[in-house]
């Protein structure tokens, strides 16, 4: 190697230039991925093409997120953004929680924004262990079993599982599968409908 040829980046560490770009070149790598891994799918995606889009180093994604499992999880957990919604589930009487949950968790899906991402992650969750994995730590850890907690009841990872798979069960047939009448049914009536089940699930002794 010749004196002015350019020294070996170490694998994992950001260059200088790509390290001073800061929270903003995070906030890409993130919109980046949640777009690459909707529009690829999991095992299609890969880091480097993440790091292209974002228009930054590989290395870069890798000081910010690791592995390719923990990009995917904070692509998904963009799209939820837990902890804005959080306070709006929990923030009325207790009766109205499962109307509240069901208006949330169709909002999420109804917006284009954020069901391209999330469908990505049902369709390779069927497929692939680490996307289930983040569909199981994310929607049942992070989100269910912090409602169920709150509310101090009984039994809850199994309320909040209950609640998960009444709701998975929705996006599965509606958005993914497109079932009739299911798929175009306006969604206030599959609120006023799975609104009492999820209520029952989550608050009932």
């Amino acid at each position: 190697m010749t004196e002015d040829a350019p020294a070996p980046r170490r694998r994992g560490r950001p260059s200088r230039k790509a390290a001073a770009e800061g929270p903003d070149a995070r906030t890409r790598i993130l919109r980046a991925a949640r777009t690459e891994f909707a529009e690829r799918g999991y095992d299609k995606t890969s880091i480097r093409q993440v790091a292209k889009a974002a228009g930054v180093d590989a290395a870069l994604v890798h000081h910010y997120f690791g592995t390719k499992d923990e990009v995917f999880a904070a692509a998904v957990e963009l799209s939820f953004e837990p902890a804005l919604v959080i306070p709006e589930v929990l923030g009325g009487p207790p009766e109205g929680l499962g109307e509240r949950l069901a208006h949330y968790f169709l909002s999420v899906w109804e917006n284009p924004a954020t069901r391209a991402p999330l469908l990505a992650v049902l369709r390779s969750a069927l497929t692939h262990e680490a996307a289930a994995k983040v569909l199981r730590g994310f929607v049942l850890r992070r989100l269910l079993e912090r409602i169920a907690a709150d509310l101090d009841v009984p039994d809850a990872t199994f309320r909040a599982e209950l609640a998960a798979s009444h709701m998975i069960g929705i996006a599965m047939l509606r958005y993914v599968i497109r079932a009739e009448p299911l798929a175009s049914a306006d969604p206030e009536d599959i609120v006023a409908m799975v609104a009492p089940t999820l209520q029952r699930y989550l608050t009932e002794s």
